[in-house]
């Protein structure tokens, strides 16, 4: 994890709270601040396809149990 070069949302810059993004040959990797040990990869479509389906309120919807 160490060779990952890990970037910072500026719209979290005050916050200590925040998802770190890395890129490199073989995908996209991302890890939560606060568990820094933790990292999961994935592919810049899939990643692509999240933040579109994120932004569009795909998963806004609350399912009852």
């Amino acid at each position: 994890m160490s060779g990952y070069q890990w970037r910072k949302s500026s719209y979290s810059a005050n916050s200590s709270n925040c998802v770190n993004v890395a890129a490199d040959g073989n995908g996209i990797a991302l890890r939560e601040s606060d568990d820094p040990d933790v990292v999961l990869t994935t592919t810049p479509a899939a990643l692509r396809a999240f933040i579109r389906a994120a932004k569009a309120g795909d998963f806004d919807r609350v399912q009852e149990s």
